[in-house]
């Protein structure tokens, strides 16, 4: 009786068992079973949306193609440095500004890396007959010097002054001198046309094309202030036009027995306008008898008005404005060919002189030169004894 009973507790406790374990387990059947139903909801949602994406591409292939005819944009290939503030400029994309500061750096190392090479300066005339070498007892910067007594035509002081060598704007002096001596109006107005415009050397100048002058404010910018479009405008407008007043410049001169001397155009610009230190001499004690050549050439300076605009001009000698110099007429000139050059007619240590300076090196050797000449001239005068007066006799 006992052993049936415990093998009916036996079979209970089983059953028992196996129902706990089933329950146990139906979650896990159900939560597999809905995982699989999600996963193929999922699939079917992901190849819809890859259908409708695959049609939308289709749809757009054409406006592809035209977007790939443009230029294809780089691509960033570097992360450090200025190279890739360069791929992200191309890409399209905006730098950093730590990125451009790279760039900059980078720039900056590139263009000190450049070499110049420097082409070498011109020769002068002067320089290539070697006159650049020649001793003197002043020490000038000159290859040609001369300084004469304008009264008695003693010559105080000479260094190749028979040289030949291009004069640059002492030109414009014998320019003057020919319009001078012409008579002509010179409230007279006269414009300034692409003829005036320097072809030699492709100088610039503040008289724009279309400027309306009178003749005498062009001769005294031509002058003073050494203007080569004025002075062009003087030979051009001459009656019988510009290649009659250039064969009158050089009948000029030989009228006044300059034979060194030869003029192609009214400016200087030209290096085939040439002469030497001795007919230069010449042609400035003659322009000094001229009152208006004596009063245009040693202006301090000039104001024009050309419309809405005021243009200053200043002389292009320094030493106008120097209260040690007294000086009655100058001209300076400079071309490459020529050097510094200058003319002078000035009065010293009580004495009118005339100084020609030719192919002088450096922007203010002229100048320092004349000053040489003053103070060798000055000394000499203190030297020198003065004659004694005989007393009376009786």
């Amino acid at each position: 009786m006992s052993l049936g009973i415990f093998r009916i507790r036996k079979l209970i406790f089983a059953a028992t068992v196996a129902a706990w374990m089933g329950v146990c387990a139906l979650p896990t059947v159900v939560n597999a079973a809905s995982s699989t139903a999600k996963v193929g909801k999922a699939s079917k949602a992901s190849s819809a949306k890859f259908a409708t994406k695959r049609k939308a591409v289709s749809a757009q292939a054409p406006a592809r193609k035209l977007a790939t005819a443009k230029p294809k944009k780089a691509l960033v290939v570097s992360k450090n440095g200025a190279s890739r503030v360069r791929v992200q400029i191309a890409s399209g994309k905006k730098p950093t500004a730590r990125q451009s500061a790279y760039r900059s750096a980078a720039s900056k190392s590139y263009k000190t890396a450049v070499v110049r090479v420097v082409a070498p300066a011109r020769l002068s005339m002067g320089e290539q007959l070697g006159l650049r070498g020649s001793d003197d007892r002043l020490e000038l910067n000159s290859s040609v010097a001369l300084v004469i007594d304008q009264e008695t035509n003693e010559v105080l002081f000479s260094k190749n002054d028979a040289a030949v060598l291009p004069i640059a704007s002492l030109t414009k002096l014998m320019t003057g001198l020919v319009i001078a001596d012409a008579n002509l109006d010179m409230n007279e107005l006269i414009t300034i046309t692409q003829d005036d415009v320097d072809t030699y050397k492709g100088s610039s100048s503040r008289l724009a094309v279309g400027s309306t002058l009178s003749r005498g404010e062009m001769m005294h910018l031509a002058l003073m202030s050494s203007e080569n479009r004025a002075a062009n405008a003087l030979g051009r407008t001459y009656p019988g036009g510009l290649s009659e007043f250039v064969r009158l410049m050089n009948n000029k001169a030989r009228q006044l027995g300059m034979s060194d001397t030869r003029y192609v155009e009214p400016t200087g610009l030209s290096s085939l306008n040439q002469s030497s230190a001795r007919d230069l001499a010449t042609l400035v004690s003659v322009a000094y008898e001229r009152p208006i050549l004596r009063s245009l050439s040693t202006s301090p300076g000039h104001e024009i008005e050309l419309g809405r605009r005021t243009l200053h001009y200043n002389n292009s000698n320094r030493l106008i404005k120097n209260p040690d110099w007294e000086i009655g007429l100058q001209k300076t000139g400079y071309i490459s060919e020529a050097g510094r050059c200058l003319v002078m007619q000035a009065k010293v240590a009580g004495r009118q002189l005339i100084m020609v300076f030719l192919d002088s090196a450096g922007k203010l050797s002229r100048m320092q030169d004349a000053e040489r000449v003053r103070r060798w001239v000055e000394v000499q005068a203190e030297t020198t004894p003065r004659p004694i007066a005989a007393r009376p006799q009786g």
